[in-house]
């Protein structure tokens, strides 16, 4: 599985608010899917009241380590 960044807005109560979550999953629409079933059971909205505007695969460069140029 992979790492996936999902970003948008969703429905609240005095307003749209926006929302950048990480999700573990197979593919892009799997992160989609995940993302609008937590909200729904989270905050009992329904699909319309979530808008995702991306989801990207998350970096995988976090696993680098800054060897090169940090000599103090």
């Amino acid at each position: 599985m992979s790492e996936f960044t999902v970003t948008g807005r969703w429905q609240a109560r005095d307003g749209w608010q926006s929302f950048e979550k990480t999700i573990d999953a197979e593919n892009e629409g799997v992160a989609r899917e995940h993302t609008l079933a937590e909200f729904g059971s989270r905050h009992g909205l329904e699909r319309a009241q979530v808008e995702i505007s991306e989801a990207r695969r998350a970096s995988e460069s976090r696993t680098e380590s800054g060897g090169e140029g940090n000599d103090a």
